[in-house]
């Protein structure tokens, strides 16, 4: 709890009733979430803390029009509300990582506002990015609205019905940063005739400025289907035809790019035909041909089939005999998807079969190359050439993701005990990619696209329950885990006698960097090693491992090294319990196999060469290499230095980190008051409750939160929360 003194609040209304033919909803909820930076509460016109605010509402009605005919008619939408600090909260973090303890006061005793100070923001002491910067304010709304029609049609054959949708969501999104700074001011190191300190003004004021932009989309989409689901005996049969049409356009925030003005459209046709026997041997087949603008019409369409199968062993006579088993079933399945969202930098790609052509001239109408046409002087401007922007990428198709599961789901001893667990296999073939490699004599500016990135992945999960009662306590027991681990076949990459630098063989976004073997223990330690090409070294410097054998420690000897930044493995475990009208949820999470460099100012002390950087306590405490006193070669943190040291600032294994964690993620405790008493208020639940959310957490990691996978602790961290609610029920 910070500078509000409403931290977070929400609550919820929901209404149903009904008549005879039909069935009516009303809900809607609203959420308000405070941060925790303690603002200037002088300042009555706006608001300089992180704020977020959520509206929502939903609306459904069902209509009976005939004993066959179903209309369903619903209406949702959200209206979202943030706050921040005019530089955002990135920067307030980043200060509050680098700023020590006499970096500067807030304000310096003749009034002057103290800061290092720099033109973005970074630098301001953080109490003036949290009081004396403006704010930024966005307002997002949501609205869906869709329509299904449901048709029995038995009378012509029975278990067959039509579905028809419709549906209509719009999209705005509304944002204004108003910023500001006063002017900021630096002690020096001198002082005037007088013996007064003299001061530096580092950053001069900025009045408040002004600036907003808008987005927003329209999307539309068309589905209707046939439905046909009906037992004979011990058989039963189902199938289903989809079609699907939908589209999206934006009408705000398009930009120059005539593309973001042209809708996005996709249409499709899916199918499903479904067989089981007696609930015992299971089969279905599925299809898909889908259709995207994205690609070339001769390769616009795309067939992806699917079959499964599976086997309720608990039907067998052999083991209906044992009253225990409940379900015991084995399935597997086989499948093709593709994707059509072509993506460069986060960014997406549209119509990559098409070329740009431009002109050969700046904003200025300057040439930048190449030939030019027309008489200068009588026209006052060039008829430039003409390049290519953007190479068509005519073949450019789907990608394909082949994906087999086999997997058991089982029941044991009246259902008590429930789980299921599956291995499954990914291949993903033909990726969109920019091609890493492409010889200067085909002379483009750029690489073209083209679907050659190849990726495996394999893992498994399960999940399993244990109910049970003791004397008049109902509990469950409940886990959850899983496992999985890419591998990059195929990444279009230039041949090099390296081959442990590329990409191939390692997961996506595998750490990379060299591999540490310690600190320099003397002189003759650096003498008799390989040498390194990052700076001048020195004892207490960290030392690398030569890996291709030249004698030299350099960009040569960066390899894979540790996992990713995403986890490998997660899981999670909990309890619930129920005691007459007491019940309680206790709920665990983590994540293990992951890797993740830490770095920045926080990290490499003093980096800056000015003063900026901090000191964290497990820095200064732990083994570190202190000339003359602990100049031990398996210290914790190399020796001190002033400025960037470039040898040592680099990653590396000694930077790497372990990123596995457990996490007490969320604890419900609720009390239901008994029937005799609310139904004399004519209430129909009252239902009183505590919900804490991230309790505890276990790492080895303890700079900063483990699951912000960050590298230098600069982000907006998870909060604590506490909550007391009341849940009623007329």
């Amino acid at each position: 709890k910070g500078g509000s003194e409403d931290f977070y609040n929400s609550g919820s209304i929901d209404f149903k009733f009904s008549s005879k033919t039909a069935r009516y909803y009303v809900g809607a909820s609203y959420q308000d979430q405070q941060g925790m930076y303690k603002v200037d509460k002088a300042l009555k016109n706006y608001n300089t803390n992180t704020g977020f605010r959520k509206w929502t509402y939903r609306m459904n009605v069902d209509i009976d029009i005939t004993k066959s005919t179903l209309l369903k008619v619903g209406i949702s939408g959200s209206l979202r509300k943030q706050n921040d600090p005019g530089v955002g909260s990135k920067a307030i973090w980043t200060a509050l990582m680098g700023y020590n303890a006499i970096t500067s006061p807030i304000t310096f005793s003749d009034g002057r506002v103290a800061s290092c100070g720099n033109d973005n923001g970074d630098r301001f002491n953080p109490w003036v990015q949290g009081t004396m910067t403006g704010y930024n304010e966005s307002w997002e709304n949501n609205l869906q609205t869709n329509a299904t029609l449901e048709q029995k049609l038995d009378f012509i054959t029975k278990g067959l019905r039509f579905i028809g949708r419709f549906g209509y969501d719009t999209y705005n999104s509304n944002w204004v940063k108003r910023f500001q700074h006063p002017e900021l001011w630096r002690a020096s190191r001198y002082r005037d005739v007088n013996g007064d300190i003299v001061f530096e003004r580092v950053v001069a004021e900025q009045k408040m400025t002004q600036s907003s932009g808008s987005k927003g989309d329209r999307r539309e989409f068309f589905e209707w289907e046939l439905h046909y689901d009906r037992g004979f005996g011990n058989h039963h049969v189902g199938g289903t035809l989809k079609y699907t049409q939908s589209s999206k356009v934006f009408t705000q925030g398009m930009g120059s790019d005539l593309k973001n003005g042209i809708a996005r459209r996709n249409q499709g046709l899916a199918g499903r035909v479904n067989y089981n026997w007696a609930h015992r041997y299971f089969v279905d087949f599925n299809f898909g041909y889908n259709g995207s603008e994205n690609f070339h019409k001769d390769y616009r369409f795309g067939f992806f089939p699917a079959v499964s199968g599976a086997w309720n062993v608990a039907e067998e006579s052999f083991l209906k005999k044992i009253k225990w088993i409940n379900m015991f079933k084995v399935r597997y399945s086989w499948g093709r998807t593709g994707n059509d969202r072509l993506q460069e930098n986060g960014n997406d790609v549209r119509f990559p079969y098409l070329a740009t052509i431009k002109e050969m001239f700046n904003d200025d109408n300057k040439p930048t190359g190449g030939y030019n046409f027309s008489d200068y002087a009588a026209t006052d401007r060039y008829i430039g050439g003409m390049r290519y922007t953007d190479v068509a990428s005519k073949d450019v198709s789907w990608e394909i993701a082949t994906k087999q599961d086999l997997g058991i789901d089982f029941a044991f001893f009246d259902d008590k005990l429930t789980g299921t667990v599956d291995y499954f296999r990914e291949h993903r073939e033909a990726i969109y990619m920019k091609r890493k490699y492409m010889p200067m004599m085909v002379g483009l500016e750029g690489n073209l696209f083209a679907n050659v990135g190849e990726v495996k992945a394999r893992g498994f999960d399960g999940n399993i329950a244990l109910k049970h009662k003791l004397g008049k306590v109902d509990f469950t027991l409940r886990g959850n885990m899983t496992y999985s681990k890419n591998e990059i076949i195929e990444a279009d990459e230039e041949t090099t006698i390296y081959t442990y630098k590329l990409d191939a063989g390692h997961r996506i976004n595998q750490s990379k960097g060299l591999i540490a073997l310690g600190l320099f223990k003397d002189y003759d330690d650096i003498r008799n090693s390989p040498r390194q090409t990052f700076g001048e070294v020195m004892p207490g410097d960290i030392k690398y491992k030569d890996i291709n054998g030249d004698g030299i420690i350099n960009n040569d000897d960066i390899a894979a090294i540790g996992a990713t930044s995403r986890p490998n493995l997660t899981y999670g475990f909990g309890l619930s319990a129920k005691w007459k009208g007491l019940d309680a949820n206790v709920h665990f999470q983590g994540a293990g196999k992951s890797t993740y460099f830490i770095s920045g100012t926080t990290v490499y002390m003093f980096a800056s060469g000015d003063g900026w950087g901090n000191i964290m306590k497990e820095m200064a405490n732990t083994n570190r290499w202190i000339l003359g006193v602990n100049e031990d070669p398996n210290a914790a943190y190399p020796r001190l230095t002033y400025g960037n040291n470039s040898n040592n600032n680099r990653a590396s294994t000694f930077w790497l980190r372990n990123g596995a964690y457990m996490r007490w993620k969320r604890l419900d405790v609720g009390y239901t008051i008994p029937k005799s008493i609310v139904n004399k208020l004519h209430l129909n639940n009252v239902r009183v409750f505590f919900v804490g959310t991230n309790l505890l957490t276990f790492s080895k990691f303890k700079l900063w939160d483990p699951e912000l996978r960050s590298d230098t602790g600069k982000e907006y961290p998870l909060n604590r929360t506490y909550s007391l609610g009341i849940s009623v029920n007329l």
